[in-house]
């Protein structure tokens, strides 16, 4: 029979951390040939596992492998980690060869001192390019944006176009996909894939290819608006205009696709009122971020409870009304749940505005009455076989229905409301309609229970 080792009977799927390996074995010598051939997505998966004391022992002994590629693809709260560990000219080196998009957020997440002398370090156009992003708002597109782009005049030709990309490449973004045409007052009034580029003759003015339905990004605006508009129109890049309508810079979808994933982990997360945890967040760190909405919802509870509290000689008198009680409730809080995921959903993405604002308010509250009726009937059933009593079942019929509308209508008229005073409806709206539900899901079952059945 062949002896079979515990590695060998090792789960192939499981990829072992060959850096934590390396640097357990003391091989510091073997890290640079293994980093090497690794992808730096791949680099930054390996290296977010390790233990914040091996990740200053990867730092202290081989400090040139945390490229600049690397630090954009690590979270950001461990890049925010690890940059006191890495001196100020191995960081100016390493944002030199990024995007300055990328740069911007290395540089976003340094403290003062440490971005004034990497600042310093940086070439005067680096410099000055890193300074005008950092002057604005986080989360806009001026911030956001890649300030490197390929423009050209409407009369240039193909030929004249291709030779001043290979005259300048060195100032050239790393990826693109249009070259903009601008008049000339440097505003963008065209573009032109640069698939579509390579299959003209070099003599064809750009002017007769190049595609008017240009959208473009004004410098101000939120990245969730950039991101709609890039769904919205199928975009893989768009030209991002300044306050007077010049070109200044670009989105490009990777970037997008960053945005929107940002967006909707926010809005998750949002919805159950926590915060993301980082990979160096404490237990503490994470106590304070969700310590505050339990305390709100503590307090919603509470609001419920004084409900219950003025019907307690009901409950005392007929038992069964505590058991059927918390089915109330809880249907309807399920119920303004699923209205108000879908509604925070339609705000997201505009198909829930000032237009069509009242339709979805009807429409919801007819769905919600018709599931109402579906689940009153059910619940009514289960009373009367349960207990025996017709009362009872009414009761259980009227109040599921109630409800249940009031459940549909709070799903989506508190994000509506939430939104109309430019707040997030995503991050408080949950706390409103589960109070909303509650109070009404017993109020409306006791209430009706003290008229019907005493």
């Amino acid at each position: 029979m062949e002896n079979t080792s515990t590695s060998d009977m090792r789960d192939p799927d499981i990829d072992e951390n060959k850096i934590a390996k390396a640097l357990l074995d003391e091989e510091i010598g073997a890290l640079d040939f293994l980093v090497r051939d690794m992808h730096p997505a791949d680099f930054s998966d390996q290296f977010e596992e390790l233990t914040t004391e091996q990740r200053e022992n990867l730092i202290e002994r081989a400090p040139e492998l945390i490229t600049g590629d690397v630090l954009t693809e690590l979270e950001d709260d461990v890049v925010e980690d690890i940059l006191p560990l890495i001196s100020s000219g191995q960081l100016a080196d390493a944002i030199t060869d990024l995007d300055n998009d990328e740069a911007t957020q290395i540089i976003e997440e340094m403290e003062d001192a440490q971005r004034d002398e990497v600042m310093e370090a940086l070439a005067p156009a680096d410099r000055a390019s890193l300074k005008a992003a950092l002057e604005f708002d986080d989360e806009t597109i001026g911030r956001l944006m890649q300030r490197e782009f390929v423009a050209a005049p409407p009369f240039w030709t193909v030929g004249d176009a291709i030779d001043h990309m290979r005259t300048t490449s060195a100032d050239l973004p790393e990826v693109f996909y249009n070259i903009y045409i601008v008049d000339t007052a440097f505003k963008p009034v065209g573009y032109i894939p640069v698939s579509n580029v390579m299959r003209q003759m070099r003599d064809v003015p750009l002017e007769h290819i190049m595609e008017s339905n240009l959208v473009t990004i004004d410098l101000s605006m939120d990245q969730e608006e950039a991101a709609y508009l890039f769904e919205k129109y199928n975009l893989i890049s768009a030209p991002v205009i300044d306050a007077s309508g010049r070109l200044t810079g670009m989105m490009t979808v990777d970037d997008i696709i960053e945005i929107i994933q940002d967006e909707n982990k926010e809005d998750m997360l949002a919805l159950a009122g926590v915060s993301e945890s980082g990979l160096t967040d404490t237990a503490l760190d994470i106590v304070r971020a969700r310590a505050p909405w339990l305390f709100i919802n503590l307090m919603t509870a509470i609001l419920a409870s004084i409900v219950i509290a003025q019907f307690d000689y009901a409950i005392a008198e007929i038992v069964a009304l505590a058991v059927l009680m918390p089915i109330v409730a809880s249907m309807g809080g399920n119920a303004g749940t699923q209205a108000l995921t879908v509604a925070v959903r339609d705000l997201t993405e505009k198909d829930l505005n000032q237009r069509t604002s009242w339709r979805s308010v009807r429409r919801e509250g007819y769905a919600a009455a018709l599931i109402g009726v579906i689940f009153a009937v059910a619940l009514a059933l289960i009373a009367y076989i349960w207990f025996r009593d017709t009362q009872l079942a009414l009761v259980a019929f009227v109040a599921m229905i109630i409800n249940h509308i009031f459940a549909g209508l709070a799903g989506i008229l508190v994000p509506l409301g939430l939104k109309k005073f430019g707040a997030d409806p995503a991050v408080a709206s949950s706390v409103f309609v589960t109070t909303v539900t509650d109070i009404v899901g017993f109020f409306a079952f006791l209430g009706f229970a003290v008229l019907i059945l005493l």
